[in-house]
This record gives C-alpha cells, structure tokens and sequence, in this order.
C-alpha cells in the first residue's frame, strides 16, 4: 500500500498515514512518501508496535516503510 503525503501541511500526513494503518492487514507494508522526515510520526509508530525503515529521496522528500 503506498500513501503520497508530498505537498500536505503538518498534521495532515501524520493523521493521514495514521488513519490509513487502521486498514493494513496483517503482513502488509505500507509505504509512505513525506516532504520532510516525520519526527512526531516514529513515537506514534513505536507505540502502537510498527516499525519502519525511512530513506531520503533524492528530491529531498522522504520514503518511509511501515511495518509490524
């Protein structure tokens, strides 16, 4: 599953990517594309048991892998 949070205002992405995880299904990754590293995102991860793998693009924005 891939959710393309680029050109959204903070605290959209965040809630955005939020909301989407309720719907991943057990095994499933859910990849995610940020204008800029979501700091406040990795603490909401690790508390509900994801984990995730962040990469920087080339273009400055931010691939990050979601994960249990």
């Amino acid at each position: 599953m891939i959710l393309d949070n680029r050109g959204l205002e903070p605290p959209q992405p965040m809630m955005r990517t939020l909301a989407t995880l309720e719907t991943l299904k057990e095994n499933e990754t859910l990849t995610i594309f940020n204008d800029r590293r979501p700091m406040f995102l990795y603490e909401q991860l690790e508390e509900l048991g994801y984990k995730q793998k962040t990469e920087e693009q080339k273009d400055g924005s931010f691939k990050i892998e979601i994960f249990r």
